[in-house]
């Protein structure tokens, strides 16, 4: 928010600055271009008079001193020619050919009609580039307007087009022309020194109005900031502690107010809900335990024809002491937003494995286990012991006679589009079981607290996928049911690698695979 402000900022700074500073700068530009005109002609008007009283006294050898005076004084070249074009007088030495062209310059030429011409040339800042001057000697005072010489240049000029044609009596009383050419260097230097004048200027204000604009969009953002900073340990599950903002604007300070009483209104009902879950939940498992007790004591005394009935109120009783347990789970799992660490995902599925298979084999299922070197993942500790166990036994109910439960990790990296790519890999833990499966109807509910799917064998609780979901998103992952190719249920866990992503090429088959098989690429999960 700061920089944004700030950006804000001075970019209305700069456009104002603009605004008033390039319009200043021609101004300036087009002042010096006019100063530096007028004083040529004002020079040459006054040579030409010089001229015509010299030509008037036959002191035609004066001229060419009167020259050289005019030009070392304004420091540029001076040349005057008679009626007929030629040389009078020349501040420099000029060669033949030149001396024979000067009747045919532009400027001379129109002088010789009688009429006074400037050509003016600017650079695209305005500054004065070339200014040649010429005034007719003799030429009445009425007819000394000034016209401009056109020009071939492609620089921006002051032109305008000579007299097509002049009176007799003009061209009679022309005697010569003066022409005055001046250098520009000075012209030059004093308008590039505005421009930078005005860009320092404008330079300084910019760095006064930054310092005044990062100050008060500090200010104004230092409540944004301390809400940023509370919004985040509420999300991470620290404890919603009040905002206190006595500083910055007037609505900052009332969604201030509005936050902390959100807050504490949310850390009330989590509060409420997350004791009313683990209070029932524990008070619940003393009856629990005695009503079983109680149902085993029965047992001796009871008649043989009311046996089944026995057994089904301790199987009942078993599954609502495990839904308890799993109430419970889920309590302490809201309770503490735990932060995911690195665990060895293979380590912990050849355990669940070793623990596993017994009860398996007792119950005529095969479990198999097919684990490759995929590293650790990040996880919330004890999370993926848990839902192993959930899907596990799931799988095991669902499993009949004779069939096989399998156990398989897979390392999914992502295709490569750079080098230095830093999208992470992740690793799918695969429960696959040769039951009877699901519609995909029923894959979607499959998540929904106490959902059981019709036909499902007895003793579930409608928990363990819920908390299997709840597992896999604290630890940053996803979980998934599939179809699987047996006609079972195919259950996903992906789970983010806590390793680096290696180069593609390092992978051969990929990790995880069956032995003598080429990885299968893991199904996608929904977002």
């Amino acid at each position: 928010m700061t920089r944004r402000l700030l950006l804000s900022y001075l970019s209305l700074a700069a456009l104002v600055l603009l605004g008033l500073e390039i319009p200043l700068g021609f101004v300036y530009s087009r002042a010096e271009r006019e100063r530096i005109v007028n004083s040529a002609n004002d020079e040459a008007e006054s040579v030409a008079a010089y001229t015509a009283l010299s030509l008037a006294a036959s002191r035609q050898d004066e001229l060419l001193e009167r020259a050289r005076h005019c030009a070392a004084r304004i420091g540029g070249k001076v040349v005057i020619v008679d009626a007929d074009g030629k040389l009078l007088a020349s501040s420099h030495s000029l060669s033949d050919d030149e001396e024979q062209t000067l009747s045919s310059l532009p400027e001379i030429s129109a002088a010789l009609r009688g009429r006074a011409t400037t050509d003016v040339r600017t650079t695209t800042t305005g500054g004065v580039h070339y200014l040649s001057v010429a005034a007719p000697v003799g030429h009445a005072t009425a007819d000394t307007g000034t016209d401009s010489v056109p020009t071939t240049t492609a620089t921006i000029g002051t032109t305008a087009a000579a007299a097509t044609g002049t009176d007799a009596d003009s061209a009679a009383r022309t005697q010569g022309a003066v022409r005055i050419t001046l250098p520009t260097t000075m012209v030059h230097a004093r308008v590039y020194a505005v421009w930078l004048l005005l860009a320092l200027v404008g330079l300084a204000v910019l760095t006064g109005v930054a310092a005044v604009a990062f100050a008060f969009a500090r200010w104004t953002g230092r409540p944004i900031r301390q809400l940023e900073e509370a919004t985040h340990r509420l999300a991470e599950g620290g404890a919603a502690t009040s905002v206190v903002v006595t500083s910055g604007p007037p609505e900052v300070r009332s969604l201030a107010a509005a936050f902390n009483t959100t807050a504490a209104r949310l850390e009330h009902l989590l509060a409420s809900q997350r004791a009313f879950a683990g209070e029932a939940s524990h008070q619940l498992k003393t009856p629990l335990a005695a009503l079983r007790l109680r149902l085993e004591n029965l047992e001796p005394d009871i008649a043989r024809r009311a046996r089944p009935s026995l057994d089904a109120a301790v199987t009942e009783t078993d599954r609502l002491a495990r839904m308890v347990e799993g109430l419970l789970a889920m309590a302490r799992l809201e309770e503490a937003a735990a932060i995911p660490a690195q665990v060895d995902l293979s380590a912990i599925c050849a355990e669940r494995h070793r623990t596993w298979g017994p009860l398996f084999q007792r119950e005529g299922v095969s479990l198999v286990l097919f684990a490759g070197v995929v590293g650790p993942v990040s996880a919330v500790p004890g999370a993926v012991e848990q839902i192993l166990d959930n899907l596990l036994s799931n799988a095991l109910r669902a499993s009949p006679a004779h069939s096989t439960v399998t156990m398989e990790l897979r390392l999914l990296v992502p295709a490569r589009r750079a080098l230095r790519d830093a999208r992470p890999s992740w690793v799918d833990l695969h429960v696959t079981d040769e039951g009877p499966g699901m519609t995909a109807e029923q894959r979607a509910r499959a998540f929904d607290r106490f959902w059981r799917a019709p036909g499902a064998p007895k003793g579930g609780t409608g928990l363990g996928l819920s908390l299997v979901q709840r597992l896999a998103h604290a630890s940053g992952g996803a979980v998934a049911l599939h179809e699987a190719a047996t006609g079972g249920l195919d259950a996903v866990v992906r789970l983010p690698s806590a390793e680096p992503p290696a180069p593609p090429h390092s992978h051969g088959h990929g990790f995880g695979g069956r032995p003598g098989q080429r990885r299968r690429e893991a199904p996608p999960l929904p977002a």
